[in-house]
Order: structure tokens, then sequence, then C-alpha cells
């Protein structure tokens, strides 16, 4: 029996709303980690994949308070809601037709993501909170956002090889500055590791200095202003627009940050913090692909309507 209509041509708004939503979803989720640490809940269910032993849902347990047992459930709770929403991603990419194999791939991403998430999760727990399973929990947020980016842009962008609109100079500066991204993520982990938000009273703390740390955090935050400067003396056209706003979500990230420090890291600023953190990745993976241009793979269209007419020819016969 084949699938009806509305289900196996999706319309392309749905599909992009999905992706939007992940976004949304991948970002949204290290923020209520961030809540997570803050309200010193990380142990609140202290056994996984259950909360406590025996249940999947807090119980009255002597030694756990309730606020840090519901803080911790519902967090895992919204891991649930971003598997439905990576399986509506893919959902939509399968049945869509012309099948389009690139989007399809980057929904599969998503999925594949909330799946190991959960099992860093489970090991983040297990372990009691170490510092670097929390780090490595974070970092694998923003990488999802990031592919979540460029999942929304391939909705609507062709399938063909990416054309470069900049010079192989500028490529070359744009990978640079994602990795120095990707060290001024890891950097801020390390603060947050040493600094007294580790997710439990108890838990052991990163052992290094929180000056040294924060100051390691600014300099790769100047190293990064530094290359969207360069960068931003050769873009034109439509990636002026991307640039601008990564240039004032930096700045923003940039400000917070010091106040944190200046005002000993309350705990709502280090969840603003977080959420900036996401900011910076969307921004960044925003200006990234604004320097980038695909056509439509013709080839790919044509497959897609040969194989929509196989089926349809099946049906007919059946």
């Amino acid at each position: 029996m084949s699938a009806p209509a509305w289900f196996t041509a999706p319309l392309l708004a749905f599909q992009r709303a999905f992706a939007v939503a992940v976004v949304v979803a991948q970002g949204g989720i290290a923020v209520t980690g961030s809540v997570v640490r803050v309200t010193g809940s990380g142990l609140g269910c202290p056994t996984w994949p259950q909360c406590v032993a025996g249940s999947l849902t807090p119980v009255e347990h002597p030694a756990v308070a309730p606020l840090h047992q519901w803080v911790e459930f519902g967090n895992r709770t919204l891991t649930g809601l971003v598997g439905v929403i990576a399986v509506l991603c893919v959902l939509a990419a399968w049945f869509h037709r012309p099948r389009r194999r690139r989007v399809l791939v980057l929904a599969l991403v998503q999925l594949g993501g909330v799946a190991v998430q959960a099992v860093v999760g489970g090991i983040t727990v297990l372990t009691g909170l170490l510092w670097w399973t929390v780090s490595v929990h974070f970092l694998i947020s923003m990488l999802l956002v990031w592919f979540a980016v460029l999942l929304v842009a391939a909705i609507g962008e062709g399938d063909a090889p990416a054309v470069p609109l900049v010079p192989a100079g500028l490529r070359k500066l744009q990978v640079a500055q994602a990795i120095v991204l990707g060290f001024l993520l890891l950097a801020g982990t390390f603060v947050t590791a040493a600094g007294p938000h580790a997710g439990d009273a108890a838990t052991p703390r990163f052992d290094a200095s929180v000056e040294t740390l924060s100051q390691l955090h600014a300099d790769l935050l100047f190293l990064f202003l530094g290359m969207l400067t360069a960068l931003g003396f050769a873009l034109n056209g439509t990636a002026r627009k991307p640039f601008w706003a990564l240039v004032a979500v930096v700045l923003a990230q940039g400000a917070l940050g010091m106040v944190q420090y200046w005002t000993g890291v309350p705990e709502v600023l280090v969840s603003i913090h977080v959420l900036g953190a996401g900011a910076v990745v969307v921004a960044t993976a925003a200006l990234w692909i604004a320097t980038r241009t695909r056509e439509t793979d013709y080839r790919d269209v044509e497959d897609g309507l040969r194989s929509q007419s196989a089926g349809s020819s099946v049906a007919s016969h059946a």
C-alpha cells in the first residue's frame, strides 16, 4: 500500500519549518543544559536511562531535592522532543519528491546526533559529571547547530557542488575562523568546569586557574574578531548582511562575558552566555553559507522524477 499523497509530498514550507525548529531545539537544549548546571541539578537524576533506580520519572528521594530532580528530568525530556523534530526532518526529506540526497543526509545527521547526545549524556551522569564529558556534550550540541543551519539553507538551494563567491584566500580564512570558533567554545567549557557552576556541589572542578582560562577564552575571542575584521574588508554583496549580524552577535557575547567576569559569574548570565554561543555558531554558519552558492543539479531532479514515475507505474498496475 502506498503512502497517501499528503504524506509523500510534504509542502516545502513544512520541510523548512522542521529544519528551523531543529536549529532552535539543538541550541535550546544547550541552554536548558546550562540551567541544569547553574541550579546544581546535574545529578538530580543520579542514574541513566532511569531517573532513579526503578523509575524513569522523579520520585521522592532522601538524597535529592525535588527541584533538582525535575530540572534534570525536564532536560532529559527535551532530548525526546529534539528527537521527534529530527525524525520529522528525516521523514520530510525522505518523502519529498524528487528526493534530495544532501537534504536527507543533513537531516540524518540531526537524528544521529540526538542518539549520540543521549549516550554522552548518560556517560556524563554515570561518571558523576566528569568535567570533560560535560564539555563534549556541549560541543556536540554546537556542532549539531552548525549542521542544522546548513540543513535550513540546503532546502532553499540547489544540490550541485558549492561554487565559492570569494577568493581562495578568504575561504582558507573562513576555515581557520571556524577552527578558532571551536577552540573558543572549548575554552568556554573549561572556564565553566573550573568555576562555581559544575552541575553539582560535590562535583570535582577542573583543576586550573579560572583567571588563566578566562584570559585564554578572551584571547581566542579577540583572534576570532580579528579574523572577522579581515573578512569584512573583502566581503561584498549578499555576504555583507550575515557579516554584520555576526559582528553584532560576537560583540554582544564578548560584552556579556566581561560582565560575567566582573560580577562573579551570576547564574542567569551563564545561561544567556550559552544562548549567545549558539547564536555565534548560527551567525558564523550563515556567513559561511553566504560565501558559496549551489545551483540545481538537474541529474538529481531527473533521477527523482524517474523514480516517482516508476512508482506511479507500479501502483497503476497493482
